[in-house]
């Protein structure tokens, strides 16, 4: 277990913070609030300013430290329930690829296979991009919980195969994302969405695909006939809309509709319908 003299501070709250009596939500210390050490968790680039005025509030109670995935700073093991609620768990770091939007292989452009602790939510950045090894140790791991697995840290399409699709279902997860961010990912999630039917999958609430919108040159026809393609491959669509660095929308409100329609489960469901009906 980490040390309970540490406060975690987080700039914002989200599914995947945890909670316990040392973990703060963006306020300044108060009166009672005493640590031998302060680490403030930054997850987001746009939070950074945040971040550093919690650092100068801070730093007068004890050692305060800002890291996070922000700054490029996840060394080290995972270490369950100290950054993330538990419950979540990475079993590794890095993606090979090289994304235009992401920033995951500019702080880990190589895998790093990391000592696979007990969790039910995969969060990796590209668990499928592990040796094989280690991915049948995670899921044995995960056979082990009490919880079916969900992979909300995404698989990637084009690295699916009839024996892992075959082991997946094993695992009965609750939930698997993919991806479709770029044109070329789409054939892979094609591919992707006919081997895990094969082998059985095929509910709208197990297979999940991401769907990123709203970039530079991105327009409303084009995010929604992504999403229709996504139906068709047989995932159900989660629109991801796009931040810049500075956590700035490049695009106007008309767009807000668009992303509350695409990322409400019960609002998604009746769309797909919809879309199958007249497809």
């Amino acid at each position: 277990m980490f040390e309970d003299k540490i406060i975690r501070i987080f700039p914002r709250r989200t599914n995947a913070t945890p909670i316990d009596d040392n973990v703060v939500i963006n306020r300044p210390p108060g009166l009672f609030d005493e640590a031998e050490k302060i680490d403030i968790s930054v997850a987001f680039t746009y939070d950074l300013t945040i971040a550093e005025n919690l650092f100068n509030q801070w730093r007068h109670v004890a050692t305060t430290e800002i890291g996070g995935p922000a700054l490029n700073k996840t060394e080290g093991e995972f270490v369950p329930g100290k950054y993330l609620k538990s419950g979540y768990v990475i079993t590794s770091r890095g993606c090979p690829n090289r994304c235009w939007f992401c920033s995951v292989w500019k702080r880990q452009p190589v895998i790093k296979e990391l000592q696979i602790k007990d969790g039910w939510n995969i969060l990796d950045d590209n668990l499928l991009a592990c040796s094989p090894g280690h991915i049948i140790k995670v899921f044995e791991m995960l056979k082990r919980q009490d919880h079916k697995p969900r992979f909300t840290g995404g698989l990637e399409a084009k690295l699916i195969t009839k024996d892992i699709a075959l082991k997946l279902k094993e695992l009965k997860p609750e939930s698997m994302y993919f991806a479709y961010d770029t044109p070329d990912d789409y054939e892979p999630l094609v591919n992707a969405g006919k081997i895990l039917k094969d082998v059985g999958f095929g509910k709208s609430h197990d297979l999940m695909c991401y769907v990123l919108f709203g970039y530079k040159g991105d327009t409303l026809e084009k995010a929604l006939q992504r999403m229709i393609e996504v139906i068709i491959a047989g995932f159900m669509p989660f629109a991801m809309r796009y931040r810049d660095k500075n956590g700035v929308y490049l695009t106007d409100r008309k767009y807000n509709l668009f992303q509350r329609e695409w990322t409400r489960p019960e609002i998604v469901a009746s769309n797909m319908k919809k879309i199958k009906g007249i497809k």
